[in-house]
């Protein structure tokens, strides 16, 4: 049987809505790069955007996260002019519920799709990116060889712990002891073998569900005020943290966010929060490293390299290392007339 060849070349009708992305993972976690046919984003800050994309353009969100053109846990990002005179450009990311205020597997998975479709420029020994966020400054540095990223690092946020050894009633669970910290977004950490859990894929609906528990227990508990900025002030999900499942990492982390959405990653936001409960612990010094892995075995490196603070909150600044690769192009159509053009959710 012959493909349909006219497909290759037909066009979709003017009234249709045309969007184009490049996509990639880092760590098996995708990243749906928006490249053309979005709407511009309006504000003077990167926040200002966020919340214009919010109000204004979340049809189109949901249109490529939702199905039929995504799924529960897809994950994407805009790309804006940048802010701050030292950025290269601004990044929002989205995702089931909205739109986070930093992402590091998207950090990684983006650097490493301007480099290998040529969009910068390379330098050696390393390639720089900075990227206005609506958490702030990130700083990747890609290494790259004959055209290919072979690994990229980024410097994040302060990040910062608010409480160690937390307590939380949840319902079904009685008391749950955690830890709450930023890592560009807050999650509340939870020793998962005190539930029973080994962070194996096949405890990722029981995950979800303890996940989701907790952290509208810890929601409805307690405010999270951001030091410096009252929108960056909100739960952004829970992380299990695990002994090791393969030889190759300290840890395990397992981070269900948003609205239930499981990390493929082991969450480039989550491990910085993780280094800085470490440092406040003892347990990780300045420039050491922690290996962690994801529930799918892949691994981020994370290191605090500086000492600083947040607001009244000591800090540190982690470098993230890991790797992506680029994985489609796509043109995305939107029927006006589709009773599911703005997507739809189904578990």
């Amino acid at each position: 049987m012959l493909p349909p060849l006219n497909a290759l070349h037909w066009s979709p009708p003017a009234s249709w809505r045309r969007v184009e992305t490049l996509d990639a993972h880092a760590g098996g976690e995708p990243l749906r790069i928006v490249l053309a046919g979005y709407p511009d984003l309006q504000g003077e800050t990167i926040l200002d955007r966020r919340r214009y994309a919010l109000e204004h353009l979340d049809d189109w969100r949901r249109a490529l996260m939702f199905e039929p053109r995504g799924h529960a846990d897809m994950y994407g990002c805009l790309l804006t002019p940048a802010v701050t005179p030292t950025a290269d450009l601004g990044v929002l990311f989205t995702h089931n519920e909205g739109y986070s205020t930093m992402c590091g597997h998207a950090i990684l998975a983006l650097t490493t799709a301007l480099i290998q479709t040529e969009s910068i420029a390379v330098t050696k020994p390393l390639t720089t990116v900075r990227y206005d966020t609506p958490a702030g400054l990130v700083t990747a540095y890609a290494e790259v060889e004959a055209g290919q990223v072979q690994r990229v690092v980024f410097r994040n946020v302060p990040s910062f712990v608010v409480k160690l050894d937390a307590e939380v009633e949840v319902p079904e669970l009685g008391t749950v002891r955690y830890d709450l910290a930023f890592g560009g977004a807050f999650y509340a950490y939870v020793d998962g073998t005190t539930l029973g859990l080994t962070g194996h894929p096949s405890e990722v609906e029981r995950l979800i569900d303890l996940a989701q528990r907790i952290k509208h227990a810890v929601m409805k508990q307690r405010t999270i005020p951001h030091p410096t900025d009252p929108e960056l002030g909100f739960l952004y999900g829970t992380i299990f943290t695990m002994p090791p499942l393969t030889a190759h990492a300290d840890s395990r982390n397992v981070c269900i966010f948003a609205e239930g959405e499981v990390d493929r990653s082991p969450t480039g936001t989550g491990v910085s929060g993780r280094a800085a409960i470490e440092h406040a612990r003892g347990t990780l010094a300045l420039g050491e490293t922690l290996t962690v892995e994801s529930i799918v075995g892949s691994v981020f490196a994370v290191r605090p390299v500086e000492a600083t603070t947040c607001g009244r909150f000591d800090a540190v600044i982690p470098e993230v290392e890991g790797t992506a690769h680029l994985t489609g192009r796509h043109s995305f159509w939107i029927d006006p007339a589709d009773p599911f053009r703005d997507g739809f959710l189904l578990r």
